[in-house]
C-alpha cells in the first residue's frame, strides 16, 4: 500500500502496518541496530550486516519521508597518538542499545571489531597520547583521568607487545559514548562505581534519570540476568541486589517500564530455548516475580523489538531461528493482559529478528515506526502503524457513556439539520422564563456547522465502537462455536468412559471369581493328596494279590508235574 509523501500521516487507518515511501537512496540493509525517534526524525545507529559491523549514522526525515547521512565531527570522534594516526572511538558496533537524554544519544554496550578485520589500534605507553584534554593511560580493563581515578573505557580485551597495547580482532564496549544532535560531535562520557561487565543482547530503560540495564551476553557467550543501574546526575554505576526469582539468564529480550516503578521483562532466548514469559521487577522493593498473563497464547522469540505507548507495550518482530514472529503484539502493562494486533506473512520484514521500533510524535499524534531487520534477507524499509486508544476490559456499547454521548450528539445534529428555522411555543409556561435568542441565518449556520462536524466525530466514534463491538460478536461466536466442538468432544469422552467403567466391572467379577478358585486351591490341594495315597494303597494291594496268585499257580503246576 503506497502513501503520498506528504501527507501520508492522513492516509493511514488504525493499526495497520504501511510501508513508507523513499524519497532518494537507502541506507544500507541491517539488523541488531539501534533507533530512536527525536523531533520527527528517525537515528538509526551501526547495526550488522553480513558479519560486517556498521559504525554510520542515518537520519530519515519523517515528513519528507527522505534519508541522510550524519556527518560526525572526526576531532571529536578520534583518538591521536604520537604520530598523528587518528583512531576512530566510535567504532562499528551491533547488539547495543540507544537512549535519548536532553539533547543527546546515549549509547551503551554492544559488539564490534575492527573495520579492517585485523590489530590496527596501537596505543604507546607514554604520555603523548591524548583524548581531548585528559591522558589516555590503558591499565587492562581502565582507564585513569589525571587525578589516577578508574574511567573504564576503551577495549575490553588487550594484550601487551612490545610497549604497545594492541586491541582484539574482536571486543565488546561498555563504555558510555554519546553523539550530540545539534553539534553532530560524539564522545565518551566518564563514569564511575561498579561497572557492569562488557555484553551484547541487553536491555537498556530509562527510568528518571536513572539507567536500568538487564541481562545479555558476555563476550565469553555467558548469559547473564543481573541488574545494573546508571545514574545519569552522578554517572555513577551500582550493582543492584534483587531478591525473588529472577528471570532465567537470557538475551535479545524487551523491557518497558510502567507507571515509573515496574521493569517488564518479556521473551528472549539462551543458546538453546526461546522464551514467551513475562517477568516484572519492582523498582522499590527489588522483587521480582513472574505474573500470569491474561488474554492471547504468544509464541516464544527473541531479537524482537518493543516500545511503550501510554500504558501500552508493543512489541514487533523477532523469531525463533526456525521462522519469525508473525503477530504485532500489545500488552496492557497495568492489567498484564496480551493480545495480537496484527499478523503478517511468512519471510515479512515484520517478522525480522534484530528489527528496531520506535515512537513518534507527529502533529500531535503518536506513531510506530520500525526500521530494518533479518528474516532470510536483510531489510532495509521503513513501516509506520498509527495505533488506535484501547482499552482491554471495554464495556459493552449500550453500556458506554461515550456511545450514548455520541449517539445523542447525532440525534441532535440530525434533528436540527433537518427543522428550516427554530418554532417556540405560542403558550408560555409560567414557570419558565423566555431567553431572547437571536435566530438571525448567519448564526444558524454556523451553528449548524459547528454541529455538523460534531455529528461527523461522533459518527466517527460510533462506527469504531460499533467496530469493536462486533468484534466481540465475533469472538464471542467463535467461543461458543469452540465451546460446542469442546462439548462434543467431552460427551464423547464421557462415553468412552462408561464404556470402560463397565468393562472394569467385568473385569472386577472375573477377578472375584479368580480369586474364589484361589481361595479354594488347598481344599483341591488335599483331596489330590487322598486321592494319591488311595492309589498308592490300591497298587500296593494289587500287588500283593498277584504276588498271591502267581504263588499259588506255581504250587497247582508242581503238584500236577510230581
Amino acid at each position: 500500500m503506497g502513501v503520498d509523501t506528504q501527507g501520508w500521516r492522513l492516509e493511514l487507518n488504525y493499526d495497520q502496518w504501511v510501508a513508507l515511501p523513499v524519497s532518494g537512496q537507502r541506507p544500507a540493509a541491517r539488523y541488531k541496530h539501534a533507533a530512536a525517534v527525536v523531533d520527527d526524525k528517525l537515528y538509526i545507529i551501526g547495526g550488522s550486516r553480513n558479519g560486517r559491523y556498521l559504525s554510520d549514522v542515518q537520519v530519515f526525515d519523517l515528513k519528507n519521508l527522505t534519508w541522510s547521512t550524519m556527518k560526525l565531527n572526526t576531532e571529536a570522534t578520534t583518538v591521536k597518538v604520537k604520530d598523528g594516526t587518528q583512531l576512530n572511538v566510535f567504532p562499528a558496533t551491533a547488539g547495543h542499545s540507544v537512549i535519548k537524554w536532553g539533547n543527546r544519544l546515549l549509547l551503551l554496550a554492544g559488539l564490534s571489531k575492527n573495520a579492517s578485520d585485523n590489530v590496527t589500534g596501537l596505543f604507546p605507553m607514554d604520555s603523548s597520547c591524548f583524548w581531548g584534554k585528559k591522558t589516555l593511560m590503558i591499565n587492562y580493563l581502565t582507564l585513569l583521568d589525571p587525578a589516577r581515578r578508574p574511567i573504564r573505557s576503551l577495549f575490553i580485551c588487550f594484550w601487551l607487545k612490545s610497549g604497545y597495547f594492541i586491541d582484539s580482532l574482536l571486543f565488546l564496549w561498555y563504555v558510555v559514548q554519546f553523539i550530540d544532535l545539534e553539534s553532530n560531535s560524539c564522545g565518551v562520557m566518564e563514569t564511575y562505581g561498579n561497572f557492569p561487565v562488557a555484553r551484547s543482547g541487553q536491555s537498556v530503560t530509562l527510568v528518571g534519570s536513572k539507567l536500568i540495564m538487564f541481562g545479555g551476553e558476555d563476550r565469553n557467550r555467558r548469559l547473564l540476568n543481573d541488574v545494573h543501574v546508571l545514574d545519569l546526575a552522578t554517572m555513577s554505576w551500582s550493582a543492584v541486589e534483587t531478591s525473588q526469582t529472577s528471570p532465567t539468564p537470557r538475551f535479545d529480550h524487551t523491557a518497558a517500564v510502567n507507571a515509573e516503578r515496574y521493569l517488564l521483562i518479556f521473551g528472549g532466548c539462551s543458546h538453546s530455548i526461546f522464551y514467551n514469559d513475562l517477568h516484572v521487577l519492582d523498582l522499590e522493593t527489588m522483587e521480582w516475580s513472574q505474573p500470569q498473563i491474561q488474554g492471547d497464547l504468544v509464541t516464544p522469540r527473541a531479537g524482537h523489538a518493543g516500545v511503550a505507548i501510554d500504558g501500552d507495550w508493543f512489541i514487533v518482530g523477532g523469531g525463533d531461528n526456525k521462522s519469525g514472529a508473525l503477530e504485532t503484539l500489545v500488552i496492557n502493562m497495568s492489567k498484564l493482559a496480551v493480545s495480537k494486533l496484527i499478523s503478517v506473512k511468512e519471510r515479512d520484514p515484520l517478522a525480522s529478528e534484530g528489527i528496531s521500533v520506535s515512537s513518534a510524535l507527529l502533529d500531535g499524534e503518536k506513531f510506530l515506526v520500525t526500521f530494518g531487520g533479518y528474516n532470510g534477507k536483510y531489510y532495509n524499509e521503513v513501516f509506520v502503524m498509527r495505533p488506535k486508544p484501547r482499552d482491554f476490559l471495554h464495556p459493552k456499547i449500550f453500556q458506554s457513556p461515550a456511545a450514548a454521548a455520541a449517539a445523542a450528539s447525532v440525534t441532535a445534529a440530525y434533528a436540527l439539520t433537518k427543522s428550516e428555522k427554530i418554532d417556540f411555543p405560542e403558550k408560555e409556561d409560567p414557570n419558565f422564563k423566555v431567553i431572547p435568542v437571536d435566530t438571525s441565518q448567519q448564526d444558524l449556520s454556523v451553528e449548524i456547522n459547528s454541529i455538523t462536524e460534531e455529528k461527523k466525530v461522533a459518527e466517527t466514534s460510533l462506527v469504531e465502537v460499533m467496530a469493536e463491538n462486533s468484534t466481540l460478536r465475533a469472538k464471542i461466536e467463535e467461543t461458543n462455536t469452540n465451546y460446542a466442538e469442546l462439548s462434543k468432544e467431552l460427551h464423547s469422552v464421557q462415553a468412552q468412559l462408561a464404556a470402560e467403567r463397565s468393562r472394569c466391572a467385568k473385569l472386577e467379577a472375573q477377578i472375584a471369581e479368580v480369586q474364589k478358585i484361589l481361595e479354594s486351591m488347598p481344599a483341591i490341594e488335599e483331596e489330590v493328596h487322598a486321592l494319591r495315597r488311595e492309589k498308592s494303597a490300591f497298587e500296593h494291594e494289587m500287588e500283593l494279590a498277584s504276588t498271591v496268585q502267581r504263588q499259588r499257580s506255581g504250587g497247582i503246576w508242581k503238584w500236577v508235574a510230581g
